[in-house]
């Protein structure tokens, strides 16, 4: 291979991966908040933790009777169910027992592989999948392309921080969610 065909080929691959990256930063940041607009239900609840809001919407969804069952993904692996939910005594009509801490999985990826596994141990035939507005994006993705056949999913998003995305957090989950399309869906 000569000098020119390895810049030709190098200069395409970087056309397409700023293609890539254009195309899903207009739709990171233009991801809508479905949790003001949409009623959703299904067997189970999914939270992707690691920002502000989910653990709560997971638990008003449980507490609604909108999901029978409430996967935590992501949990540390030393924190107890009072330890990242301490409101949990304000709503009396939730049982604990109905509430999975997944403590494994550290990445969007392991999220999916992890919680997939307790759906299917739990029966869950629908899955409300619920993480921020700038993380459904990706999220939604990763799961789509591992769920198994007649499992449907529904999305959930709330606001992670301020309403209007900060461009540095679309920048980074835009990085992380060209990273994906080429790797994991």
């Amino acid at each position: 291979m000569t000098k020119i065909q390895l810049q030709l080929i190098l200069t395409g691959l970087a056309v397409v991966l700023i293609g890539f990256f254009i195309r899903d930063f207009r739709r990171i940041s233009m991801y809508p908040m479905t949790s003001w607009t949409q009623e959703v239900s299904g067997d189970c609840g999914v939270v992707l933790t690691g920002g502000p809001g989910r653990v709560r919407e997971g638990f008003d969804l449980l507490s609604q009777s909108v999901i029978k069952r409430l996967i935590i993904s992501g949990v540390n692996p030393k924190a107890h169910l009072y330890d990242i939910f301490p409101q949990l005594s304000y709503y009396p009509n939730v049982d604990e027992k109905n509430v999975i801490l997944e403590k494994r999985s550290t990445t969007t990826y392991g999220n999916v592989h992890q919680t997939l596994s307790l759906a299917e141990a739990l029966k869950c035939r629908s899955l409300v999948l619920v993480t921020s507005r700038v993380h459904m994006y990706r999220a939604r993705r990763t799961f789509e392309s591992a769920l198994p056949e007649g499992v449907h999913l529904f999305e959930r998003a709330v606001v992670g921080g301020s309403f209007e995305p900060e461009f540095p957090e679309v920048f980074w989950e835009t990085m992380k969610s060209v990273f994906y399309s080429v790797w994991a869906y």
